[in-house]
């Protein structure tokens, strides 16, 4: 008789409550654990968070009051004892974003800043257009020192190309390089923007190859602030 290889887990339930944080904290462990090592189960949880994306125009944007965020400081980071906080429990609720939009950075930064003890701080960017017809997420990794994009919605018009650019303060608009046509991808970023101080994303249209000589000449497609984890 022929050995069959074990059926494949199904864990499409299991997805769906992890994005809506259903799960019990060591059932969410586990899956995490399990997420880490599963890109089909990355996929999976991503699918999921932009079948929940609709849900988001029934909320307003709304910031809680300041005595909020101490209160949240303080129950999260007030405990000595050395332990895992995952960004679920760091995005910053009092910003003010949007209930998705939280969620999906909230995964995002889960699937990517692998192994939990991180080299240095992140940020994370929502990089969208006004009407929402092109939507990416950056998330600064600092164990590998790169960006990492995760395109949402959106694609670049007939013969162009999109081209991530950083500014920084005053400073002119930095190339970041050509956006993959792969829904993620990892960019290196130079030294003098892994901080989110004075930051700010901008994507726009350009030429195959990309920007001509290093200055943006096309559309504006996108921009984006960023926010400390």
């Amino acid at each position: 008789m022929t050995d069959l290889p074990p059926p494949e887990e199904d864990w499409t339930a299991e997805a769906a409550e992890y994005v809506l944080r259903l799960l019990p904290p060591d059932e969410e462990a586990a899956f995490e654990a399990e997420m880490a090592q599963n890109p089909a189960l990355r996929d999976q949880v991503a699918g999921w968070l932009r079948h929940f994306e609709g849900l988001n125009a029934g909320f307003a944007e709304t910031a809680p009051r300041p005595a909020i965020k101490g209160a949240l400081f303080t129950r999260l980071f007030g405990d000595e004892t050395p332990r895992r906080v995952s960004f679920w429990d760091r995005a910053g609720l009092w910003r003010g974003i949007s209930l998705a939009a939280l969620a999906l950075a909230a995964v995002m930064t889960t699937l990517w800043l692998w192994p939990a003890e991180r080299s240095g701080p992140g940020y994370v960017s929502e990089i969208a257009a006004e009407d929402g017809s092109l939507r990416l997420f950056a998330v600064y990794d600092p164990a590998q020192g790169g960006l990492r994009i995760s395109r949402i919605a959106g694609t670049a018009p007939a013969g162009r190309v999109l081209e991530l650019w950083a500014i920084s303060g005053d400073a002119a608009p930095v190339s970041l390089g050509v956006l993959p046509e792969t829904p993620s991808a990892l960019l290196p970023l130079p030294d003098s923007y892994r901080s989110a101080a004075e930051l700010f994303f901008a994507i726009t249209d350009e030429p195959p190859g990309g920007a001509p000589g290093g200055t943006a000449t096309g559309e504006i497609r996108a921009t984006g602030e960023v926010h400390d984890l």
